[in-house]
């Protein structure tokens, strides 16, 4: 079995440098699917429907590839929030999850065009955040980087200064857990290391 292309259909130039960093170099496909198309509650179910939907949407652009599709979502107290919609929401976000925690929910999908199958997986990760003070969280939002993921914050940019532990799969965090994509290679006939080089 030759070893096709590997196809990120996802913008997030963090899942990019964590393919990179195992010897990865993908080809990036943006899926651009509407995200608002999807309704679920639970947030497992959500990031899993999505991170398909995405794959689904960019396999017919190629004919023998693995395409994997990724969702991220943060789960606090109960309710789901991805991107925050603007600065007065991220610095909303934050007043709440300062002193607390959430588990931050990512959706894997992952399509074998050459074998006709796909398999979709959720890996969930606790993540406790520091104490903060008004000013650091303005201060925090005002660089922008709390607009751009899922939770609004970036574990490995300034968001990981707040972050003080995690319970779970460090790279899920960022938005795509490594060994999670291991195992499912492996469930595909593949070894992670066909893909180096």
């Amino acid at each position: 079995m030759g070893i096709p292309p590997f196809i990120l259909a996802s913008a997030s130039p963090a899942r990019r440098r964590l393919l990179q960093t195992v010897g990865i170099e993908p080809i990036v496909r943006p899926s651009d699917f509407d995200e608002s198309q999807i309704q679920v509650n639970e947030p497992a179910q959500l990031v899993t429907t999505l991170a398909q939907c995405k794959a689904e949407t960019v396999a017919p652009q190629f004919e023998s590839a693995l395409i994997m599709g990724c969702d991220s979502v943060l789960s606090l107290n109960g309710e789901i929030h991805g991107k925050p919609a603007n600065a007065s929401e991220a610095i909303a976000r934050w007043q709440v999850m300062q002193g607390s925690f959430g588990d931050l929910y990512t959706g894997h999908a992952l399509i074998d065009l050459s074998q006709n199958r796909t398999i979709v997986k959720s890996q969930v990760t606790r993540v406790y955040f520091g104490q903060m003070s008004d000013r650091t969280i303005a201060a925090y939002v005002a660089t922008g980087e709390p607009l751009k993921c899922a939770g609004a914050f970036a574990l490995e940019g300034f968001g990981s200064l707040f972050v003080e532990k995690i319970a779970g799969c460090h790279s899920n965090v960022i938005g795509l857990s490594l060994p999670l994509l291991r195992y499912m290679l492996e469930e595909l006939g593949y070894d992670v290391t066909d893909f180096w080089g």
